[in-house]
């Protein structure tokens, strides 16, 4: 859990700026947004899959143009 305590001198929007920052750092945005809408179990699996594959043919592709 993110907390930020306002400093001494220091105005809220700064406050709420350092808020934000850490908010960033910790991933929660990201969080926020991918549980926003609801997938079904079958629509992840399927998501998981096309990233792996993703990844296999980007590092094909890689070991290719470093021969």
């Amino acid at each position: 859990m993110v907390s930020v305590k306002v400093r001494d001198g220091e105005s809220i929007e700064d406050a709420i700026r350092r808020f934000k920052r850490e908010c960033e750092r910790n991933g929660i945005m990201q969080e926020i947004k991918k549980r926003e809408f609801y997938k079904s179990p079958s629509v992840i699996k399927k998501e998981k899959l096309a990233e792996a594959k993703r990844k296999i043919r980007r590092k094909q592709m890689k070991d290719s143009w470093s021969r």
